[in-house]
C-alpha cells in the first residue's frame, strides 16, 4: 500500500477496530464488510475475484467517506501464500482485532443415489483445510496477544449427516467442531471464537441447491446477526434464529429415524 491508500493509524483519541474477512465478495461476506464498516472498522476483504473486491471497497470508501476497505486478491486453495499474507495485511492495518472466514463453496450431488470424490475433495479443501489454514496462524496471533475474536462459518447442515449431500455436511461439521476446539483453547486467552451456522440465505450458492429453502433470509439480515453475535461475544449462532428450534429438533431425532428420511 502506498501512503495515500493506508488506513488512519490508530490514537488513544481514535480506537479504529480492524479486520479481515475471508471470502468477501458477494453474499454474507459482502453485506458483513458494509455493516462492519459502518460500525467503524476498517478492513482487508479477501476473495479470488478482485473485479469484485475492488468495486465493494470502492462503495464502501465513498459512503464511509474514507478509506475503510481493501482488496487483498487470494484463493484460499493456495494455502502456502497465508502466512506472509497475514503478516503483509495486519503490517498494513497495524494490527488486528477481528478475524472473519467466510468462504465457502457447495456442489449438490444431484441427488442422493450419486457420488463426485472430485467435488467433495474441493469443498474439503476450501471449506474445511482453506479455513484451517487461516485460522490457525490467526488463533496463535490472537492466543500471544491475549485479545480478539475469530468469527467462522458453518452451516445447519454440519449439524447431522444427511442424505442429501454427504461433501458439504462433513466439510461444514468439521469446521464447527474445529471452531470449537480453538474455542476452548482461546477462551482462556481472552479470545472469543463464533461459530455461525446459517440457514437459507439468498446467495448464488443458494440458487444450487436442491428442493426447498424455507426461512431463506437476506445476506444484509445475516449480516445484522452476525453483528449483534460479534457484539455479545456469543459462541455460536444461527440466523434465521428460527434455525436454532429446528435443528435442535433434527439433533435429537433418533438415528433409525433420521436415516430414513430424505433431506
Amino acid at each position: 500500500m502506498s501512503d495515500l491508500t493506508k488506513p488512519a493509524p490508530a490514537t488513544p483519541l481514535n480506537t479504529r477496530r480492524r479486520g479481515i474477512i475471508v471470502g468477501a465478495s458477494e453474499g454474507i461476506g459482502a453485506a458483513l464488510a458494509r455493516k462492519l464498516a459502518k460500525e467503524g472498522y476498517t478492513l482487508a476483504l479477501l476473495a479470488r475475484q478482485q473485479d469484485k473486491l475492488n468495486l465493494l471497497c470502492a462503495e464502501i470508501n465513498q459512503f464511509t467517506g474514507e478509506a475503510r476497505a481493501f482488496a487483498y486478491p487470494h484463493d484460499v486453495a493456495n494455502y502456502k501464500e497465508v502466512p506472509a499474507l497475514l503478516q503483509r495485511i495486519v503490517a498494513d492495518l497495524g494490527g488486528l482485532d477481528v478475524f472473519v472466514f467466510m468462504a465457502g463453496v457447495n456442489y449438490p450431488p444431484g441427488g442422493i443415489d450419486k457420488y463426485n470424490f472430485e467435488n467433495d475433495r474441493i469443498m474439503i479443501e476450501i471449506n474445511l483445510i482453506g479455513a484451517m489454514a487461516w485460522l490457525s496462524p490467526v488463533a496463535e496471533m490472537f492466543q500471544n496477544a491475549k485479545a480478539g475474536q475469530i468469527v467462522g462459518i458453518g452451516s445447519v447442515a454440519g449439524d447431522r449427516g444427511r442424505v442429501g449431500n454427504p461433501g458439504y455436511n462433513t466439510s461444514k461439521g468439521a469446521v464447527a467442531i474445529y471452531l470449537e476446539a480453538l474455542r476452548n483453547r482461546l477462551t482462556r486467552h481472552g479470545v472469543n471464537v463464533l461459530t455461525v451456522k446459517p440457514g437459507f440465505v439468498k446467495t448464488e450458492m443458494l440458487k444450487a441447491a436442491q428442493g426447498g429453502t424455507p426461512f431463506a433470509i437476506e445476506p444484509e439480515k445475516a449480516a445484522d446477526d452476525i453483528y449483534k453475535a460479534m457484539k455479545k461475544r456469543k459462541q455460536t449462532m444461527y440466523t434465521h434464529f428460527i434455525w436454532t428450534y429446528i435443528m435442535l429438533i433434527i439433533r435429537h431425532i433418533p438415528s433409525f429415524i433420521f436415516r430414513r428420511l430424505s433431506f
